[in-house]
C-alpha cells in the first residue's frame, strides 16, 4: 500500500506539477497553535508538511529556525507533544506528514517506540537530518517495518557513492539541499542545484524535492521547473515569527507561482 507521500507524488506527476512542501517548527509559538497553522498552510496550497521537532542544538539550521526551536522548547514542546500535534492535524486532514528531527531526540525516545507511535499519530515518513546514510541501516529497520517512508538528504558536495546510498535507503522522495551551509532565505538560487538534480536523477527514479534557501514565488517557480517538489522552510517560519496573519497570503503566492504556466 503506497504511503500518503508516495500517493502525493504520483498525483502531482499526473497533474504535471511540483509539490509544495512546507516546514513548520512544531510548537512555535505554542503546541496548541501549530495545528491551526498547519490548517492555514493546507488552505494556502501546501501539499506536504514537514513537522520539525524542536531541538536545543539545531546545527543544520540558521537563525530563523534556531529561534523557532527556542520558542517551541520554551513553550514546553517535546517529541510526545509533536506526535500529539500530528494526531490533531491528521484528524482534520489527509495531508502527508514528514517528521523532521535530529537523531538525538529520536534515540532518546527509542526508535522502535518512535516508529510505532509516529505511525499511530498519522506520520507518513521520517527525515533524520544528522543521520549519516552510511550508518543508517539499524535505525531504518523499525521505521520501515512500521510502514514509514525514510527520507535522506543529498547536497552539492555529496559523492557519487553517497548519492547511490541515499537512493537505496530513501523512500517517498529524496531531499536535495540546494547549497552548502545552514537553512535560511537566500536572495538567489544556487548555481549548483541544476547539476545536483541531474546527477541524482541519473541514479534514482524517486521524486526529488529541493530546499534550503527558497523563499520567493519566483524562486519557487524556477525550482518547480526542475524538481518534483519545492521545500520552503525558513520563509514560512519567519512569517510565523513576524506576521502570522499574513501567512496564508504569503504561502498562496508561492503555490500560485508554481502552478502558473
Amino acid at each position: 500500500m503506497p504511503t500518503r507521500i508516495q500517493q502525493l507524488f504520483e498525483r502531482t506527476r499526473t497533474e504535471k506539477r511540483a509539490a509544495l512542501i512546507g516546514y513548520l517548527t512544531a510548537g512555535d509559538p505554542t503546541p496548541e497553535k501549530t495545528p491551526e497553522i498547519a490548517a492555514t498552510l493546507i488552505r494556502a496550497g501546501v501539499d506536504l508538511i514537514e513537522l520539525g521537532v524542536p531541538f536545543s542544538d539545531p546545527v543544520a539550521d540558521g537563525p530563523v529556525i534556531q529561534r523557532a526551536s527556542a520558542r517551541a522548547l520554551n513553550a514546553g514542546t517535546t517529541l510526545p507533544k509533536v506526535l500529539d500535534i500530528a494526531r490533531q492535524i491528521r484528524a482534520a486532514s489527509e495531508v502527508p506528514l514528514l517528521l523532521f528531527t535530529y537523531l538525538n531526540p529520536a534515540m532518546h525516545y527509542g526508535f522502535a517506540k518512535l516508529a510505532k507511535d509516529a505511525k499511530a499519530a498519522g506520520i507518513d515518513g521520517v527525515l533524520l537530518t544528522d543521520l549519516s546514510v552510511e550508518e543508517a541501516a539499524p535505525y531504518m529497520q523499525p521505521l520501515r517495518h512500521a510502514g514509514l517512508d525514510t527520507v535522506f538528504l543529498v547536497a552539492p558536495t555529496s559523492t557519487d557513492r553517497r548519492l547511490k546510498l541515499v537512493s537505496e535507503f530513501s523512500t517517498g522522495f529524496v531531499y536535495l539541499v540546494s547549497r552548502t551551509g545552514v537553512t535560511g532565505e537566500q536572495q538567489e538560487l544556487s548555481d549548483s542545484l541544476g547539476s545536483l538534480i541531474d546527477k541524482t536523477r541519473a541514479i534514482t527514479t524517486l521524486p526529488l524535492a529541493a530546499g534550503f534557501g527558497i523563499s520567493t514565488p519566483n524562486q519557487a517557480k524556477a525550482v518547480a521547473r526542475m524538481a518534483d517538489g519545492v521545500v520552503v522552510g525558513s520563509a514560512i517560519v519567519r512569517q510565523i515569527e513576524t506576521d502570522l496573519g499574513g501567512l496564508e497570503s504569503m504561502v498562496r503566492a508561492l503555490s500560485s507561482s508554481m502552478r502558473a504556466e
